[in-house]
């Protein structure tokens, strides 16, 4: 068997990335970068031949705005194709060339997969690990991008053989279990939280679709009037009038990714997860996201009202680890992403049936303030 350089440990499971990929916040910045690129050759076409001044500035700005979009698109895809992923008896390393992450195996709280919605049996692997609340809040994990079937890589880093379903991201959470394995309780959240920070991306959202109706409003007046007057030639009035029109749609798409964010998307992923019980682990599935909780890793449970007079239950899993219980983003502990999927089920209607199929201690939070 083959040995780690580092730890000299032997190697469990060594890969890379199958096909690399480009996250959404580079593709995001790559468009943006891009329209601004574009809009900015527009301008500068318009102005050296309609009023005959120099536009070296926006020449350099439209390139500096060109060379983003292509670093934003192109340096994610160099930077993961060369990396290489080990797993050995005690640790899982992510490596580049002289870089190198790592965490013990023995440590991993959890693990999240986010298949990808265009390649089959390809996602990341995402490994969390419980970290103290307070003023060590922090989090610990190591990602594992675009690796093929990245169930059965979680399988073999828990030390198990994986299982003949294992690698299909399109089957059913609950076809994918590990050997032996059966569902004790499922459920689904009945709604989505409005929080502040939800509140305020969808203000942030009517904002922008409000900048974009006045800059087209305060843009068609002039370029009418320029059109009118037949002051510049027929291809430079299109340049201008395409200008013009890629500034709006891109305030306009902007404006309509953040509402989207904020008002539709947590919705559709209410309805899109699920959230199981086994005699083994906690699962959660949520889109093309799964999260793999083994239920030794849970601590204790504090249960919630959703909102005050609901029936519905907030149910927040604290984790326990090595020198280390609960873990900072998740409902227990609060968290700057809502949107992140974390070991908790909520606005459920069965909180009691699922805290004694986990066997553990409950906090009700309820039940502790009536009796104060």
């Amino acid at each position: 068997m083959r040995r780690d350089s580092l730890y000299g440990e032997e190697i469990v499971w060594s890969g890379g990335p199958k096909v690399a990929s480009v996250p959404i916040a580079f593709k995001l910045a790559a468009v943006v970068a891009g329209t601004m690129s574009a809009v900015t050759v527009a301008f500068a076409v318009v102005v050296a031949t309609g009023l005959r001044q120099h536009v070296g500035d926006l020449v350099l700005f439209a390139a500096w705005s060109a060379s983003l979009a292509l670093a934003a698109w192109r340096l994610p895809l160099w930077f993961r194709s060369s990396a290489r992923y080990v797993v050995t008896e005690k640790q899982v390393i992510w490596e580049r060339g002289r870089l190198r992450r790592s965490i013990e195996r023995s440590a991993i709280s959890y693990a999240v997969i986010r298949w990808s919605p265009s390649t089959p049996g390809v996602g990341d692997l995402v490994l969390e690990r419980a970290v103290p609340t307070g003023a060590l809040r922090r989090t610990l994990s190591l990602t594992l991008p675009d690796v093929e079937a990245p169930d059965r890589l979680w399988a073999i880093v828990r030390g198990l053989t994986p299982s003949a379903p294992l690698g299909d991201g399109n089957r059913p959470l609950a076809q994918r279990l590990d050997d032996g394995e059966r569902v004790l309780w499922t459920a689904r959240p009945w709604a989505s939280r409005w929080t502040p920070r939800r509140i305020a991306t969808a203000a942030g959202g009517a904002l922008l679709a409000l900048a974009a109706v006045y800059v087209f409003a305060r843009m068609t007046p002039p370029i009418t009037r320029v059109l009118r007057a037949h002051a510049l030639p027929p291809a430079t009035e299109a340049v201008l009038i395409g200008g013009a029109a890629l500034v709006v749609l891109l305030i306009a798409g902007v404006a309509g990714f953040v509402g989207y964010s904020a008002v539709l998307r947590p919705w559709l992923l209410a309805r899109a997860t699920r959230y199981f019980v086994t005699d083994r682990r906690v699962l959660i599935r949520r889109g093309t996201e799964e999260l793999h909780l083994d239920r030794q890793r849970i601590a204790y449970v504090i249960t919630a009202p959703w909102r005050e007079g609901s029936a519905w239950r907030d149910v927040y899993l604290v984790l326990d680890g090595p020198q280390a219980r609960a873990f900072s983003p998740s409902g227990a502990f609060g968290g700057a992403d809502e949107q992140r999927l974390v070991p908790m089920f909520a606005a459920v209607e069965d909180a009691d049936t699922a805290t004694e199929v986990l066997h553990v201690s409950r906090i009700s939070l309820t039940d502790a303030r009536e009796a104060a």
